[in-house]
């Protein structure tokens, strides 16, 4: 046993879990513990709110598959991060927060008045998994211990451990720190029945379908689900959460949201789900395209919460497992490839790829202002190949979806909450994760990056060569189509749009990142070119053609986006839930879970 401080032991504890950056704004509270930090060698990173340290921490985990540790200030500090605690329970992502609070005995004298004072625990029942208080530093170990079980298990989500200022002298004489193995869950496979019975399914199937969320690329499962997707040698549908393609198996992948995808679902008699929790946005695996042939379809679930096992439709044969654990699994007790891929899927192939085609040619070559999607094609046509994909904001967002022009290996979006402002922290964290090895790009619109503008200079200050391509349509477009949309298209529009003269590439400079304008085509590729041999932090600030933005009915992949709503009612107030889709009707836009694995 040696004597340790309060802040040792809770690195201790924190880097047993593998963990080695921390997220948080400097405060007394924490001062000693980054510089601890510090001395390790592990990294502190301070945005300059506490909304984007969770936005980092979230970027930063979906390309690590680590969970997040945030420090965080006592007071406003706690209340500020509340929306990025809502976030990170909504897109599933494992996180353990380490509130700061004053001391228990100032707590509770009876007084009026108390500085930096709240109650904290309250403001996020509902929100956090588990709320632990360190009453007596003696609870260190167990407190985390339980965070970090509760922030892993099932469904991952945030925790919450309050670190009263009296504590904060503690000192120890404890035994070295346990390894995760010895007090939680760290492996967890499958029973071998199941699987024996998956593997019997996947066999006998004529038309089996992958169904594959974001919860297998945050979990950094790439080689295994590639290796399981080519054994089952059949189509892989991809969740709207999904924007990324798992390595060589481009000409089988297909959106749900497609009219491609609406085939493949439709004939399936096989569905293999794994990493997404069958939500909203995949009509619950029963509406829409699941529709026919729902009667006789078998599904195959891996799932790491047994209590989402046949909530949002019934499940055959259920995979109880981490798909971690699961995939390799499955994918050993299938053994050898045996299966031919489809003919069909060369014809679901040319019908998903001529969607875009169709669509290209529709977007004009030229226009002053330019028009959205041809940014979207001239902008990620000059990326590199291994780029990683942030999107971010509404109109824009959705225009950069459906013309992308590389195939992204990883991408992040607030695909379950449905946020927007979250790209720029977002990909900051992403950048983080991966330094200088690849680089990453944010897709957004104006009204998304003006939330947390300010992380530019956290991107200077970190070296992080992230480049931001932002459509500027000086309006909230999305809500300028839905007032129109409700009223009529010379309806008034209050405060959805706003003045000419911002200008994101000077305020990119101001905080010593690349900036740069543009209001030419032509223009576009080489700004791209140039922000990335900078080698800073980039800002492309692109004037696009506001009408562009702020009318559903050329937006790509809108009609299908409303219909996830259709049980709901309404949404965005356009009356009417949409068709299913057709090859007009395109890919684009999307929401659903990021990490349900």
């Amino acid at each position: 046993m040696t004597t340790q401080t309060i802040q040792q032991r809770m690195l201790d504890l924190i880097q047993a879990e593998g963990v080695d950056t921390l997220f948080g704004i400097p405060d007394p509270s924490f001062f000693g513990l980054f510089i601890e930090a510090e001395k390790r060698g592990m990294e502190v990173i301070s945005p300059h709110h506490e909304q984007a340290a969770a936005l980092t921490a979230d970027g930063h985990f979906r390309m690590t598959g680590k969970p997040a540790v945030l420090c965080v200030n006592k007071g406003p500090g706690v209340a500020n991060i509340a929306a990025g605690a809502t976030f990170m329970r909504k897109e599933n992502v494992p996180a353990v927060f380490i509130m700061a609070q004053r001391q228990r005995f100032y707590e509770q004298r009876v007084r009026r008045g108390k500085m930096q004072y709240a109650s904290q625990p309250p403001m996020f029942e509902g929100v956090m998994k588990y709320l632990g208080v360190i009453e007596y530093p003696e609870q260190t170990d167990e407190i985390f211990h339980e965070a970090f079980r509760q922030a892993l298990s099932g469904v991952p989500g945030p925790t919450y451990i309050e670190l009263p200022l009296g504590v904060m002298q503690a000192r120890f004489d404890l035994p070295p720190v346990l390894p995760p193995h010895r007090y939680r869950l760290v492996r967890q496979r499958a029973d071998d029945l199941a699987i024996a019975e998956a593997v019997a399914l996947l066999k006998d199937a004529k038309a089996p379908v992958l169904l594959l969320g974001q919860g297998g690329f945050v979990s950094r499962a790439h080689a295994a689900l590639t290796d399981l997707a080519a054994k089952l040698a059949c189509p892989i549908l991809v969740s709207n959460a999904v924007e990324a393609v798992l390595p060589g198996m481009e000409s089988r992948t297909f959106a749900y949201s497609s009219a491609a995808g609406t085939e493949i679902a439709g004939q399936a008699d096989v569905v293999l789900a794994i990493g997404t929790e069958l939500g909203e946005a995949l009509n619950y695996g029963r509406g829409h395209a699941w529709q026919a042939g729902d009667a006789t379809r078998k599904w195959i679930y891996v799932e790491r919460d047994p209590l989402a096992i046949g909530v949002n439709r019934p499940i055959d044969v259920p995979l109880v497992g981490d798909l971690r654990d699961v995939v390799p699994q499955l994918s050993a007790a299938l053994g050898s490839a045996t299966r031919n891929l489809p003919a069909k899927v060369a014809e679901w192939t040319k019908l998903r790829d001529g969607v875009k085609t169709d669509l290209m040619a529709v977007v004009p070559t030229t226009s002053q202002p330019i028009h959205t999607g041809r940014l979207a094609i001239e902008a990620t046509r000059a990326l590199p190949e291994d780029t990683i994909l942030v999107r971010d904001g509404g109109a824009s967002s959705m225009w950069f979806s459906a013309l992308l022009q590389w195939t992204p290996r990883d991408a992040m979006w607030s695909s379950n909450w449905g946020a927007i402002g979250n790209g720029l922290p977002m990909a900051l964290g992403a950048q983080l994760a991966v330094g200088d090895s690849r680089r990453v790009a944010l897709l957004t619109g104006d009204s998304a990056f003006l939330f947390h503008i300010s992380e530019l200079e956290t991107a200077v200050r970190k070296n992080l060569p992230l480049i931001c391509i932002v459509a500027v349509d000086h309006a909230w477009g999305i809500e300028a189509a839905s007032y129109k949309a409700n009223f009529g298209d010379n309806t008034p529009t209050p405060e959805a749009r706003w003045g000419n003269n911002v200008r994101l590439d000077l305020t990119a400079q101001s905080f010593g990142a690349h900036g740069e304008y543009v209001d030419r085509v032509e223009d576009i590729g080489p700004a791209v070119t140039r922000a990335l041999a900078s080698g800073k932090p980039s800002v492309i600030h692109v004037e696009v053609d506001q009408s562009v933005n702020s009318s559903f009915a050329g937006i790509p992949g809108f009609l299908e986006f409303r219909n996830w709503f259709g049980e709901e009612g309404d949404f965005l107030g356009v009356p009417g839930a949409a068709p299913a889709p057709t090859a007009a009707s395109g890919g684009g836009g999307s929401t659903e879970n990021s990490s349900g694995y």
